[in-house]
Parts: C-alpha cells; sequence; structure tokens
C-alpha cells in the first residue's frame, strides 16, 4: 500500500487536501478523504477507516511529509503497520499513488471547477467508480482495476454510457 497528499484549489482559493491510499497490486484506490485543515491526528484516523478490522498492510509506503507526525507513526505501530520511508524529494520512489494522482489531475480536476469540500468529494468518488470499473491501465494489460470481461460481438449493438459528469464514456454491448 501507499498512501499520499495532493492539494486542489476551489472557486473561492480554499485549499483543500486530499489523501489518497492506494493498493500497489490492482492500482486499486482502496480510500480517500478530503480535508482544509490536515494534521497528524486526522491522517492517523483516515488510515483506521482505510483499514477496519483487520485488513491493514504489513508495510505503508509514504514520503516524509511533516503531516507525517508522531501521532500518525504511533496510530501506523499500533496497527501493526511498518513505514516505509522514500529519500527525501524523491517522488520517483512512490511512483504508483504519484501516477494516480496525475491521473486524478489530468483525466478529472483539469476539467472542473471545485466549489468546495462536498463538492469534491463527490466528483472523486464518480471519478473513481469509473476508473476502478472503466479506465484501462497499460501496467494491467489494458484491463480496469475490478477485471472486466471481454464481450463477444454476438452480444450485442455498442452503446455509450456517460461517466464523472459526462466528462468520461465507458461502452457496452447491449442485446436489442
Amino acid at each position: 500500500m501507499a498512501i499520499d497528499f495532493f492539494v486542489v484549489p476551489t472557486v473561492k482559493f480554499k485549499v483543500l487536501f486530499v489523501l489518497v491510499v492506494l493498493a500497489h497490486h490492482r492500482r486499486r484506490v482502496v480510500f480517500f478523504n478530503v480535508t482544509e485543515h490536515p494534521t497528524a491526528r486526522w491522517a492517523g484516523q483516515q488510515t483506521i477507516e482505510a483499514f477496519p478490522w483487520d485488513t491493514s498492510p504489513q508495510y505503508l509506503l509514504r514520503d516524509r511529509d511533516s503531516i507525517y507526525g508522531c501521532r500518525f507513526q504511533k496510530r501506523l505501530k499500533s496497527m501493526g503497520i511498518e513505514e516505509v520511508l522514500t529519500a527525501p524529494r524523491s517522488p520517483w520512489q512512490n511512483a504508483y499513488v504519484e501516477r494516480v494522482i496525475g491521473s486524478i489531475r489530468r483525466d478529472c480536476l483539469d476539467h472542473v471547477i471545485v466549489l468546495n469540500e462536498r463538492h469534491l468529494k463527490r466528483i472523486l468518488t464518480s471519478y473513481l467508480d469509473y476508473y476502478h470499473r472503466w479506465r484501462t491501465h497499460l501496467s494491467l494489460e489494458m484491463d480496469s482495476p475490478e477485471s472486466r470481461l471481454v464481450q463477444p460481438p454476438a452480444l450485442g449493438k455498442v452503446m455509450e454510457f456517460p461517466e464523472v459528469g459526462g466528462l468520461h464514456h465507458h461502452y457496452e454491448r447491449l442485446a436489442a
């Protein structure tokens, strides 16, 4: 698993912080949340929400951001998670989560003006549903994080369905 933050400006020039937790195996975003004022306590609470019951990973890859303070580190230790830190100023060492953040920006947030925290959560929820179910990934052999079945031509006509408020589309075969 990997964890990272990125920032999103709003229409009123507030800065919102988005926490993303990513599972490396299928490039699946297992958890995200948005806040205007992140703290180590808040980030630690998010790890509890990201890994309920006994689902915590053995390792969590993260950068050396100061938001991951003592409270965050104590929370991970109490959950039995070992932290793996990247070298200072080395985002390429956390490449999978950086790539997902770049995809979120390019595919979604670069085309939308965010109004507030609630609006951003709604946009990200919609985009991540599209990302997990329909967006293809070269590293997954042109599959999505949630594997899809190949639809043969005999299944019917190809239909287009809008995703993320019409920003993206997916296509399925449907019998007439």
